[in-house]
């Protein structure tokens, strides 16, 4: 029984050595010498800490040098023109982004009446209204990516890819919802006359 309780005591005076070996053993890996950046140094001539790139270096995948698909821009204004060819694709592309993004505020028609504005939320005008059928292309991308009013920036949650494509989604609901029947392609023209009382 002595003996037993002797290694018992024995092994525990192992143990608690072991966890203080551990704690002693602590790497301060992140309290390592290294200069702060934009701080002065001793160690290159010019006494900066913070390296300049070599000329022409751009980081991988952010070579945002097309204004216009990047930025909505054209020479410093909106866009008129979108960047890229629009398709059902796209469009369709656009839709699905829409119905996430912006029909909680703007309605899954484009009219500002959704789901957050029903609650309490100040509307957005309706993506009807004269000024903003009138509006270019780049204006919409513009918004999505900086905000607007109460509306916040989405440029961290959507692409500029799919910006665009919300865009043209725009563009789509406008012509939908102002549409005359001389728009109609005469196939679909003649199915909607026959339809009519």
């Amino acid at each position: 029984m002595m003996e037993r309780s002797r290694l018992i005591k024995l092994q525990r005076g192992i143990l608690l050595a072991g966890c203080f070996g551990l704690v002693a053993c602590q790497q301060k890996m992140a309290d390592q010498p290294r200069y702060e950046p934009l701080k002065k140094s001793e160690f290159f001539d010019d006494q900066r800490a913070s390296r300049p790139l070599v000329e022409g270096t751009v980081a991988r995948g952010h070579l945002d040098a097309d204004e216009q698909l990047y930025g909505g821009k054209v020479g410093g204004a909106p866009a008129k023109t979108f960047p890229f060819s629009i398709d059902r694709q796209v469009l369709q592309r656009g839709r699905e982004r829409f119905d996430i993004f912006c029909s909680p505020c703007h309605d899954r028609v484009g009219t500002g009446q959704g789901m957050i504005v029903r609650r309490g939320y100040r509307p957005p005008p309706s993506l009807h209204i004269e000024r903003l059928r009138a509006a270019p292309p780049g204006h919409f991308f513009d918004v999505i990516s900086h905000g607007f009013g109460a509306m916040p920036d989405y440029a961290a949650q959507i692409s500029p890819h799919d910006r665009w494509a919300i865009t043209a989604y725009i563009r789509a609901l406008q012509l939908s919802q102002n549409a005359a029947l001389g728009d109609v392609p005469e196939p679909a023209r003649r199915m909607l006359l026959e339809k009519r009382p």
